[in-house]
């Protein structure tokens, strides 16, 4: 367990990124009016629920912790941000052109975590698992754009 810090570090990012996900979806869903962008927006918050369920029960293989979550700035900045931007647009367009654009933010992150950290199978099976969830969820924004 004491040499396992690349997999815990990896392990924090990706819930970070899921619970960032999850945060941007809460913030943003209330102004979203299509319905079928509820529908999408729903689904992705349960898979990224998933993802952040799975890393909680992964992680004490590794550490007797719980893994990092989004730090109370990072959700005012995500929250304000949102707010912000859809001030004077809330359009499901202008929602989905925000969601995309953190979304390329998420596999960004996770493609280095796949390209640069060597890690335990499992582990790089959920970054893995993680980065395709997101580039599913971005094909399925572009729809609404």
């Amino acid at each position: 367990m004491e040499n396992d810090t690349n997999e815990i570090n990896v392990l924090d990012e990706l819930n970070k990124g899921a619970c960032m996900g999850m945060d941007a979806i809460h913030f943003i869903l209330n102004k979203v009016q299509e319905d079928a962008l509820k529908q999408e927006l729903n689904n992705q918050y349960d898979k990224y629920q998933e993802i952040s369920n799975k890393i909680c029960k992964l992680y004490p293989e590794y550490k007797n912790a719980r893994p990092h979550e989004t730090n109370a700035m990072n959700k005012v900045m995500t929250w304000y941000g949102i707010k912000m931007k859809t001030l004077t647009d809330d359009s499901t367009s202008k929602i989905a052109e925000l969601l995309l654009q953190g979304t390329n933010m998420g596999i960004i992150e996770g493609r280095k975590l796949l390209n640069h950290k060597k890690t335990d199978p499992k582990v790089h099976q959920l970054v893995q698992e993680y980065v395709d969830m997101q580039e599913s969820a971005v094909e399925k924004l572009k729809k609404f754009l």
